[in-house]
């Protein structure tokens, strides 16, 4: 039976399962659900992510929804290739990346979106908000640069869950045209994950979304409150915290902001 994972191209979250899923050799389809941006998701998709948030999996019976808790799953239920390290403080330290990464760092690159391209900012506080991003970004670089050291992988001598934890979100950065310093070990680790089939084929997912069928304007749509993003914790924190709190109350009061939905 074929895994079915509801997916987003531009998802980090969901490219960590897909990279997963290949590195495993695992056949599965990746159907965008409808009502993201709106947030009026429902059906199988709302069933199965009761969030109604990408990633969510179905393997058979089985529906797990959150990225981590997907990572968790897919080694357990399929073993191998392991994306986790073999030793308990090493699977510590990957999570830990992971976290950082889910959390701090998705924030940053996800303002920035808010302001490229659905235009919640202007001016001197656009200016402002990307500056606070770009200076966030650096100090996380030298941050992973440090958690690097030595090592070829972020998981240690092989590509596994502390790659596939970071990598999403560096392409993300370099996407909004702050990559990590040339010449880094960063760098270079990222040029390294890029060259693997299964980083390869997500940006490939994005290169072919941006392909197809002509965009709208999401900068007008979210003017209108017909398109909605989803401020959860860290990016209403980011938002806050880097000079964004009007960009806020403004969603608020123009109804084109939204929270996670109410279980039930």
């Amino acid at each position: 039976m074929t895994i079915t994972l509801y997916d987003h191209p531009l998802s980090p979250y969901a490219q960590k399962v897909k990279i997963s899923l290949r590195e495993k050799g695992l056949a599965f389809e990746a159907p965008m659900p409808g009502g993201l941006g709106a947030g009026g998701a429902e059906g199988a998709f709302v069933e199965a992510s009761p969030r109604a948030e990408v990633p969510a999996l179905v393997d058979g019976d089985v529906r797990v929804f959150d990225s981590t808790i997907i990572l968790e799953y897919l080694d357990d239920a399929y073993p191998e290739p392991a994306m986790r390290p073999v030793s308990a403080a090493e699977r510590a330290r990957v999570r830990m990346l992971e976290e950082v990464m889910d959390t701090h760092f998705e924030a940053i690159n996800w303002g920035l979106s808010e302001i490229r391209w659905f235009g919640r900012a202007k001016g001197e506080t656009a200016e402002a908000l990307t500056a606070a991003a770009r200076r966030q970004t650096d100090g996380f670089y030298g941050w992973l640069e440090k958690q690097l050291g030595a090592r070829e992988w972020f998981n240690g001598e092989r590509f596994g869950w502390g790659d596939l934890s970071v990598v999403p979100y560096l392409n993300g950065s370099a996407g909004h045209g702050h990559p990590p310093p040339a010449g880094s070990r960063l760098c270079d680790w990222l040029a390294r994950a890029n060259a693997r089939p299964s980083v390869a084929a997500c940006v490939a997912d994005i290169a072919a979304l941006n392909a197809g069928a002509s965009l709208p304007n999401v900068a007008e749509l979210v003017e209108k409150g017909l398109f909605k993003r989803e401020y959860r914790d860290h990016r209403l924190e980011w938002m806050i915290k880097s000079g964004g709190v009007d960009v806020v109350l403004q969603g608020l009061e123009r109804d084109n902001i939204r929270f996670a939905p109410a279980f039930g």
